[in-house]
């Protein structure tokens, strides 16, 4: 697909950490008409509401990053809502879509659409093979609903609906909170504290073995422009009809101790390491196959130490003004 910078493109979830990047590689590509509606301007979850917005504009392609996201606490006690929530908002910005006639659309998914006890790495062909991780199931359930929505419509409407499912992604506009953070923020947040307070130790959960795979956002929104300009015979020749989201990640994981170990280097701390092997693992490894990506024509290019580097200087740069 060649780029036209003159279409209207309507990033939906733009205040995320996911789809904020996503409006600042598209500006940055020279994309004039980036349309964006906050909360208040726009009710996903209201069906009227999203099928007038999209009625009023003139939307040429959707990308969307909208959902009700959270740890596993979040998951385990609300889960009614993050079925309800995310089902209601993809279908109603999907079928919108496709009732003004916007034929590109780009469904942002999740790793976790995939079986519990899949094998590493993750291929796209293990959708719907196995038990899905009980703690976030309802989640998982409506990420995989959205990309056979987007599978659905193409097949019947032709329409050029696809979707990508991103690793475990960290950086700018991240959730910083004490409790509710996914580890790369929590774990920054906490050693950065443990250095401001001088501490000589910082004890991390678990026994540092698990592996798991991290990729910066500002490579995701990369890879979802790519994904999304690419030409229909390209796409098509490296997916199927119901079989056609992509994964983005680095195809490369580390263990948590080596993680913890970059994050002390980055947030300056002298202090010594403690693993607290009471405290639960969780998966040994999630790692992501990402040749169809690969062979899509793109690659992962902000190695690990950068992109912490990166995150870190963002997070002290707003916690210092949340305090001012």
């Amino acid at each position: 697909m060649a780029r036209d910078l003159d279409q209207t493109v309507f990033v939906a979830g733009h205040r995320g950490m996911v789809g904020s990047a996503i409006v600042r590689k598209l500006q940055s590509l020279g994309y004039g008409r980036v349309i964006t509606a906050t909360r208040d301007e726009l009710n996903l979850l209201d069906q009227k509401a999203v099928q007038a917005f999209f009625a009023a504009q003139r939307i040429d392609q959707v990308y969307l990053a909208a959902a009700k996201v959270g740890g596993i606490h979040a998951n385990n006690t609300f889960p009614a809502e993050f079925i309800y929530e995310n089902l209601m908002i993809e279908a109603n910005i999907i079928h919108s879509a496709h009732q003004v006639g916007v034929q590109k659309l780009l469904f942002l998914g999740s790793s976790c659409i995939y079986p519990k006890h899949a094998e590493q790495p993750m291929r796209e062909e293990a959708l719907l093979t196995g038990v899905l991780e009980p703690t976030n199931e309802p989640y998982a359930i409506a990420k995989i609903a959205g990309i056979k929505l987007c599978e659905s419509y193409n097949r019947q409407y032709g329409c050029d609906y696809r979707s990508v499912m991103p690793t475990n992604l960290y950086g700018p506009n991240d959730n910083y909170h004490p409790e509710n953070s996914h580890v790369i923020p929590a774990l920054l947040r906490r050693f950065h504290e443990a250095t401001q307070r001088g501490d000589e130790e910082v004890v991390i959960w678990g026994s540092g073995k698990p592996m798991r795979e991290f990729l910066h956002v500002d490579d995701m929104a990369a890879a979802s422009v790519h994904v999304m300009e690419l030409d229909n015979p390209g796409y098509q020749a490296n997916t199927q009809p119901m079989l056609s989201h992509i994964n983005v990640g680095t195809g490369v994981d580390c263990t948590i101790r080596e993680l913890a170990e970059a994050i002390a280097k980055v947030t300056s701390f002298a202090g010594r390491l403690t693993f607290d092997s009471s405290k639960p693992d969780g998966t040994p490894r999630k790692l992501m196959d990402v040749s169809r990506l690969n062979a899509l024509g793109w690659k992962a290019g902000i190695p690990l130490e950068v992109g912490l580097q990166n995150a870190y200087a963002w997070f002290v740069e707003h916690q210092s003004k949340a305090r001012s």
